[in-house]
């Protein structure tokens, strides 16, 4: 089974990965271009505004599995 000693290992690891998410949300802020890529939908009415960022979702995801490809070796 697991012991306090794997668990802390992966509460450190949680906590570096939530502290990742963090500072990516504070940079993305700076970067002009993310969340507005073609391929972002947009639709706006009169009183409704739909966004889906499909483009930005699949940035993303590229980015994180060629990240934690890496790791994984």
């Amino acid at each position: 089974m697991f012991g306090l000693g794997s668990l802390g290992k992966m509460l450190i690891l949680v906590g570096l990965f939530v502290i990742g998410i963090g500072l990516l949300l504070l940079i993305a802020e700076k970067i002009p271009w993310i969340g507005r890529l073609p391929g972002d939908i947009v639709i706006r009415k009169k009183n409704f505004t739909f966004y889906f960022p499909l483009a930005t979702s699949i940035l993303i995801s590229i980015l994180l599995t060629l990240f934690f490809s890496l790791f994984r070796r």
